[in-house]
């Protein structure tokens, strides 16, 4: 089942250059393509506590196992605390185009 996925990241580091240097390093291209195939959309909000990033998945497995291979391992070595997540099942999503 397709999820939506927001991930708030939180503490004196979670800027939003932290959040660019961190995409660069995971092989995201901002306003381009995920890394991940079983991302279907990806954004980030900044706020006065850090950043939240909203994601929309294929399956919660995928996003899991980005998150715990790819997302965390880099977070830590820029000192952001794991995030605080919370999942939401899909019930339908729409695309510009295919």
């Amino acid at each position: 089942m397709t999820v939506a996925i927001e991930a708030a990241f939180r503490g004196n580091k979670a800027t939003m250059a932290t959040y660019f240097e961190e995409i660069k390093e995971l092989g995201a291209v901002p306003e381009g393509p995920h890394p991940d195939p079983s991302c279907l959309f990806h954004w980030v909000t900044e706020d006065p506590n850090g950043y939240t990033v909203t994601d929309v998945w294929k399956n919660q497995a995928a996003f899991d196992k980005f998150l715990n291979e790819k997302v965390i391992p880099v977070s830590e070595k820029h000192g952001i605390p794991q995030p605080q997540i919370k999942h939401m099942d899909v019930a339908n999503y729409c695309t510009a185009g295919a």
